[in-house]
């Protein structure tokens, strides 16, 4: 695991200032607002009792064991999440808008290791207090933290990590329907929660000799960029993660066997509950067959050939290529 302090800026994209909403003291209330606005909608409420316990961790929230389910854009991160926020023993917090955007800052170190930890750590406490979840186990799901893997393992040893995994060419399908990196949006002025501009510009991740190339590409040739680019980070990071603190979910399994999906994930993250296991079972259920292969129907003949330029060799080593 390489020391935070050691990753280099060298292969980070230098991003134009009117491309990305900074984050500055000034404007640390509109940032609050949109976590918040954001959280709220897609927190899953759960009913329970007020308890001693509920107030004691309301002051003092439990960030011990956090969850982070990574993976690219379009793997089914979102799915994965809405499933494990039902589990009872969670508090599932959807892309927190704060920490997303700082995530640029921790990549590229114009933070500090101390002060990137003291932010992440305010924000997942404060995501907890606004729910008087504090006693639960917090979880959270945000694609950009696939960069960010020695940081977050760093700042907080105990957590354990889930890389669910989809086939590059159908996750690149689904976004390219996105406006997030197509070149329609690009007189949008429509931006990201995280404050980047819709269209095809490069984001922090792009490989600086690349950015023109990038920003000037197919839509499906920036998507299996950007799965190769998250997949390849995560991979390279997680070789150093303790066993039973990385977990590798095909988002294929999870549609096809649904109930051993469920189980297996659930005996990594030490629960034994058997509502617990009913719960993720009937939710991973709700996957839709129709959403594998879908790039075998709708590729051309040129994208085909742009995606295996791109991420083949990835490809082949996850096992969906020969």
């Amino acid at each position: 695991m390489k020391n935070f302090s050691e990753v280099t800026t060298s292969k980070m994209t230098s991003i134009p200032h009117d491309m990305v909403e900074p984050i500055r003291w000034f404007n640390l209330l509109v940032w609050a607002r949109q976590t918040v606005s954001v959280d709220r909608k897609n927190y899953h409420k759960k009913k329970r009792p007020v308890s001693t316990t509920r107030l004691w961790h309301w002051l003092f929230p439990n960030l011990s064991r956090p969850i982070f389910i990574v993976g690219s854009p379009r793997s089914g991160t979102t799915f994965l999440g809405s499933c494990i926020g039902q589990l009872p023993e969670l508090s599932y917090h959807f892309e927190p808008v704060a920490t997303k955007s700082a995530a640029r800052y921790i990549h590229t170190q114009a933070w500090s290791f101390d002060k990137a930890k003291f932010f992440y750590q305010l924000v997942y406490a404060w995501l907890m207090r606004l729910h008087g979840d504090g006693d639960l186990r917090f979880a959270e799901k945000t694609p950009r933290n696939c960069f960010l893997i020695d940081f977050l393992y760093q700042a907080f040893p105990d957590a354990q990590f889930i890389h669910i995994i989809r086939d590059g060419r159908d996750a690149a399908l689904s976004h390219s329907k996105k406006p997030w990196l197509q070149a329609a949006s690009a007189n949008s002025d429509k931006r990201e929660s995280s404050g980047y501009r819709h269209g095809p510009y490069a984001r922090f991740w792009v490989e600086p000799e690349r950015v023109k190339e990038f920003e000037s590409t197919s839509d499906i040739h920036r998507c299996i960029w950007a799965w190769r680019r998250h997949v390849s980070s995560i991979l390279e990071q997680a070789q150093a993660l303790p066993a039973d603190q990385y977990y590798e979910l095909r988002y294929e399994d999870l549609v096809s066997q649904p109930q051993q999906a469920a189980q297996k994930l659930l005996n990594y993250l030490g629960i034994e509950s058997s509502v617990s296991s009913q719960t993720l079972y009937e939710a991973f259920s709700q996957a839709k067959a129709t959403s594998v292969g879908g790039w075998e129907r709708e590729f051309a003949e040129e994208q085909h050939q742009q995606v295996n330029q791109e991420a083949g060799s990835l490809l082949r080593q996850l096992g969906y290529a020969h």
